[in-house]
């Protein structure tokens, strides 16, 4: 599935990919932008039925993948302001579908947690986006895969990156 606008002619190699036009960069911009749309879907149709929102959605993806994350850490890692994470935090605490603990190193810190039926949401709103990611992947290969990831590691930011990193290497300890 190689985008013919990217794709080197015959007798070029890759490394003329590092000199794209700007019509072929904004193709990359659309294919981003229909990608997206794709990869959001399902969730945002689970989402519409419920009231919530794609910031829900966030919120509760990034406390299913480190339990007891700090309101801080998570207004961090959102890149969002306190009153933006307050609104959707306070309707998932009301609804229950997460909790909210005291810190255990600092007391005036609040753990999350998603509660079982907050896990459950999370689990059916990511099922069908790992489902359509391990397809693509599939479908790309192993070398297509590890470029993909270059290239959206070189688009992060110098504060996502390091909390990319920091979430990749608590993945490894776990």
């Amino acid at each position: 599935m190689t985008d013919p606008a990217i794709k080197p002619s015959a007798g070029q190699g890759a490394e003329n990919l590092l000199f794209l036009t700007d019509e072929q960069i904004r193709g990359g911009i659309e294919a981003f932008f229909f990608a997206y749309r794709a990869f959001t879907s399902d969730p945002d149709a689970i989402l519409e039925g419920l009231d919530y929102g794609r910031a829900h959605h966030r919120a509760l993806h990034f406390i299913a993948r480190k339990p007891g994350l700090t309101v801080s850490d998570l207004l961090d890692i959102l890149g969002v302001t306190k009153q933006s994470l307050n609104r959707v935090l306070r309707t998932l605490l009301k609804d229950g579908l997460v909790e909210s603990r005291i810190g255990q190193r600092d007391r005036r810190e609040r753990q999350l947690f998603l509660s079982v039926p907050g896990t459950e949401l999370e689990q059916q709103l990511s099922k069908a986006q790992r489902a359509r990611v391990r397809a693509a992947y599939r479908a790309a290969g192993p070398q297509a895969v590890a470029g993909f990831r270059q290239v959206l590691e070189a688009m992060m930011d110098e504060a996502g990156a390091r909390r990319f990193r920091e979430m990749r290497s608590g993945e490894a300890a776990e």
